[in-house]
């Protein structure tokens, strides 16, 4: 069967290729309309149609006057394994800037609002309290090297957690799990288990803007709960986070079976 590609396909395909191979690097400008149109052997605007795909796909970028440019892409590791959360921990930085640092990038955490909301569906699930129940919510952008990187909500009972750092708008040294896990302060919980509920979903037009996504890049929505040692949850975070700046790695630790020495 003869090969009916369209040829701007073919041409976003052979760009695609030299992008992912690493032959053409972040910020390296692709070569004119008029010069990917001679070295394909086609028009200007079947050229057009490849970058626009390439566009969508999220791998380049194109301004007025700047031309179109590989995009830079700062990717931040998280790594879900408890004794790596206890090596962060014990830092003194919150876990995401910990990680972040290990990994050379610069992450810092702006805080929009911190506010009290009545508990909706999921979080009042998650949080095993009723719809409506007064909570505490921590809304904060998260930054890798300036760049928008997470949009991270966090949650948590106005009961527990009320005349505490967690209630005011400011950030908090160590991070918010600082305040819920120092033994002599008045909440004083330990944490003994995440459990976190993976989404991928296209972004809403709100979601895009915020975070800087270019078209056809899909979010990620984890809503993670912390449960005490007694498996009280105490709060949820529910962040997005786009698909082209992170990779999620789980390390599941299997008891040994029964028997086993």
């Amino acid at each position: 069967m003869p090969d009916h590609t369209p040829k701007f396909r073919e041409i976003a395909s052979e760009l695609r290729r030299e992008i992912t191979e690493g032959r053409l690097t972040p910020g390296a400008k692709l070569e004119s309309e008029n010069q990917l149109a001679s070295r394909f052997d086609t028009t200007r605007a079947t050229v057009r149609k490849a970058i626009t795909l390439l566009r969508a796909e999220g791998l380049v970028d194109s301004r007025q006057g700047a031309g179109v440019t590989v995009r830079e892409r700062p990717q931040v590791r998280l790594l879900g394994a408890g004794a790596n959360y206890r090596a962060r921990r014990s830092t003194g930085v919150s876990n995401f800037n910990a990680e972040a640092a290990a990994q050379g990038l610069t992450a810092v955490q702006h805080i929009r609002e911190v506010t009290e909301v009545p508990a909706a569906a999921p979080v009042a699930e998650l949080l095993d309290v009723p719809v409506g129940t007064p909570l505490i919510a921590r809304r904060r952008l998260f930054t890798l090297n300036d760049s928008p990187s997470q949009l991270v909500d966090g949650y948590y009972v106005k009961e527990l957690v009320d005349g505490t750092a967690i209630t005011r708008p400011r950030r908090i040294k160590g991070g918010v799990n600082a305040v819920l896990e120092d033994p002599s302060g008045p909440i004083g919980r330990r944490i003994a288990r995440f459990v976190e509920d993976l989404d991928i979903r296209m972004p809403s037009p709100e979601e895009s803007e915020a975070l800087a996504i270019p078209p056809g890049v899909p979010v990620a929505r984890i809503l993670r709960t912390a449960y005490d040692v007694d498996g009280t949850p105490i709060e949820v975070l529910d962040s997005l986070a786009p698909c082209d700046r992170h990779v999620f790695r789980y390390v599941i630790e299997l008891p040994k079976p029964d028997g086993d020495s």
